[in-house]
């Protein structure tokens, strides 16, 4: 591929998730959106007759016309149609979980590695721009961090435990940010109105010491998504509904490390500094990132290696969570 040339990209699976997929792509300058495939006939029409993308028969087909694929079927089909696309030769961005257990996504990273492909996951809150702002301001340390996920009750995503459907957000920002080992799960969970859990906690310690208290619900009476962490001369609020953070830190001469700019004093001894949202699009920002890494120019933000090890803690949550409903009943 030239500097020139654009990245044909496709979309297989335009439900929910899809149809964003599809929406922001067919504005993107810098891509040749060239066509999508859905299981089902009259979705596909649709998307062709609203965004004049060209819809292909088969999977196989769209593959044979791009360089890549963006991937947003339900998460049991997510190892087949990724093994496919990775076997003929395609790069792929999943959308997350990267898939219902970690053999499925041990393969899925080995095929993407041993072809040099690009195996990208949707971990989206990695673009928020509450996060993105943190990031780019402040070394993390993190000594105790504190989550909350909390979603009004809504009948999808609920064939699925909470914590592969809303925790495992949280948990793939606590590992990029912590960047150590789990060494210790203890987690409770309870089904209240679904089959599957709805409401769950999670304490993970890591190597280093650090310690994260993780809350997920989706019978809650309100939205939240807050992520705050305490580090020595800082604490940091996240809050990924609005996009804005908040930097709260010593008063003179001591600034978190890499710190550049002046903190106002907001009370005696502590300065702070907010970061209002930048208005950056979350999803367009991943999806520019993943042509980014097609177009050869470095690894997309969030690996498939990354994928597969939230998915890792998510699945050791869920067990912790299992022994202790037997223990409750």
């Amino acid at each position: 591929m030239s500097a020139n040339d654009k990245v044909k990209i496709g979309v297989i699976g335009v439900g929910v998730h899809g149809m964003h997929h599809v929406r922001l792509l067919s504005r993107l300058p810098e891509v040749d959106f060239t066509g999508i495939y859905d299981a089902g006939p009259d979705v596909a029409a649709s998307v062709t007759s609203e965004f004049g993308i060209p819809a292909y028969d088969t999977v196989n087909t769209l593959l044979e016309a791009v360089d890549c694929v963006t991937v947003a079927v339900p998460t049991s089909r997510h190892h087949e149609i990724v093994m496919q696309a990775l076997r003929a030769g395609r790069h792929v961005l999943v959308e997350k979980p990267i898939a219902s257990n970690t053999a499925e996504a041990d393969e899925m990273v080995a095929e993407a590695e041993s072809r040099n492909l690009v195996l990208a996951v949707g971990h989206l809150e990695r673009f928020n721009p509450a996060y993105r702002a943190v990031m780019s301001a402040i070394p993390l340390k993190p000594a105790f961090i504190e989550t909350h996920r909390l979603a009004v009750f809504n009948p999808r995503g609920t064939d699925v435990a909470v914590v592969l459907d809303l925790m495992i957000h949280d948990i793939d920002i606590v590992l990029d940010m912590v960047k150590m080992p789990v060494v210790s799960v203890n987690a409770v969970g309870i089904p209240v109105v679904t089959d599957e859990v709805d409401i769950a906690n999670a304490r993970l310690e890591f190597e280093g010491g650090c310690v994260a208290n993780l809350t997920a619900s989706r019978i809650s009476q309100k939205k939240m998504r807050k992520i705050r962490t305490f580090q020595k001369k800082a604490y940091i609020s996240m809050d990924c509904l609005t996009g804005e953070s908040e930097l709260f830190t010593l008063s003179g001469d001591v600034k978190p490390e890499g710190f550049a700019g002046a903190l106002p004093q907001v009370m005696g001894g502590i300065s702070y500094k907010k970061f209002p949202n930048d208005g950056g699009n979350a999803l367009e920002i991943e999806l520019r990132d993943f042509v980014t890494a097609v177009a050869g120019n470095g690894k997309p933000a969030v690996t498939g290696r990354d994928g597969r090890q939230a998915l890792d803690v998510a699945m050791s949550i869920m067990n912790s969570m299992e022994q202790s409903l037997r223990r409750l009943v």
